[in-house]
């Protein structure tokens, strides 16, 4: 038996409309790899967090005796320097944590609307 002829070009079609299919799917359509959700989902996680961590950080900010003090060094930090000179605060290490979250002290920084002198 042989096959018809519009088998060959049939096939091809075929392939040609899966491939096109996965590209507008993946480039266009949103659609992504379960890794990449993952990896979307672990960031708008830690963005989440970290937003609900910024008013404990402006608390104790607020409830520091030295707060005019670690202001005015923080103020004087360069503009990369800033993020650093907050962590040395102590306001971006939470309670029960050892370390500060960097992301956190940036964070802070940004609510807490220090102008520049």
């Amino acid at each position: 038996m042989t096959p018809p002829e519009w088998l060959k070009p049939g096939i091809y079609g075929a392939i040609l409309g899966g491939i096109a299919v996965v590209v507008i799917g993946f480039g266009w359509a949103g659609w992504s790899t379960a890794g990449g959700a993952s990896r979307m989902a672990q960031t708008a996680a830690s963005e989440q967090t970290v937003a609900a961590l910024v008013p404990v950080c402006l608390a104790m900010s607020a409830a520091d005796p030295e707060r005019v003090t670690k202001i005015a060094t923080i103020r004087q930090a360069t503009t990369p320097g800033r993020r650093d000179a907050l962590i040395a605060t102590g306001w971006a290490t939470m309670p029960g944590r050892e370390a500060p979250d960097r992301a956190l002290a940036t964070a802070c920084l940004a609510a807490l609307e220090l102008p520049t002198a």
